[in-house]
Order: structure tokens, then C-alpha cells, then sequence
């Protein structure tokens, strides 16, 4: 099965201020075309304790070919000794959308 061109990475964090930063960076670093945050109530065991949490959702649209350098900066970034990377393929999308996707992400193109 080919490899999609292009994917949506989740990943979550503690506060909406670091959720929003995360967002404008990915943006401005072209790692991603688009960013929604979303509050979220988390549930899951952690270190052998169930832990119930707030969180925010990063949902971020981008390139898969993208993605090792945008765990790499999330990684970097990140307040989570474990932060939550999962990336999904999508196998199609209206056309313009993805030609914008595209072009947002082209890491060659003018980010001023």
C-alpha cells in the first residue's frame, strides 16, 4: 500500500497558553498547515495510577513526509515526559483543500 501524501497528528498538553504557542510555532515553521486546538478530559493509567486530566488536543494537518520533524519538535517543545504523537493517514480530500495543505507546507516557500 502506497505511503498518503498527507496525514493529521494529534498530540495534547496541559494548558491552553502552551497548546496555543505549540500551534503559532508549527505554523509559522511550516511543519503544519493547520493547527485546531480543542479542550479535552482525558482518562488513562500512567506510572500505575489512573489519572484523570484536562487537556488540549493539537490536531494538526500536514505532510507525512513531514511528520519526523514535527516529533522532533514536539519532543523538543513539550512539557510531557511522554507526549502523545500519533499520526493518521488520510487517504483522500477535496482537492483544493489538499492543494492548500500542500503549498502551506512547502518548506521551500516564503515564510514572511
Amino acid at each position: 500500500m502506497a505511503v498518503s501524501e498527507f496525514c493529521v497528528v494529534t498530540t495534547t498538553t496541559d494548558s491552553q497558553a502552551h497548546a496555543r504557542a505549540l500551534a503559532a510555532q508549527i505554523v509559522q515553521d511550516r511543519l503544519g498547515a493547520c493547527v485546531q486546538l480543542q479542550a479535552i478530559e482525558s482518562h488513562y493509567i500512567w506510572q500505575g495510577q489512573a489519572e484523570q486530566s484536562s487537556e488540549w488536543r493539537l490536531t494538526i494537518k500536514t505532510r507525512t513526509a513531514l511528520y519526523p520533524e514535527l516529533e522532533r519538535f514536539v519532543r523538543a517543545h513539550h512539557h510531557y515526559d511522554t507526549p502523545q504523537m500519533v499520526c493518521l493517514p488520510l487517504l483522500t480530500g477535496e482537492p483544493h483543500y489538499l492543494a492548500w495543505l500542500r503549498e502551506q507546507t512547502d518548506r521551500g516557500a516564503s515564510q514572511a
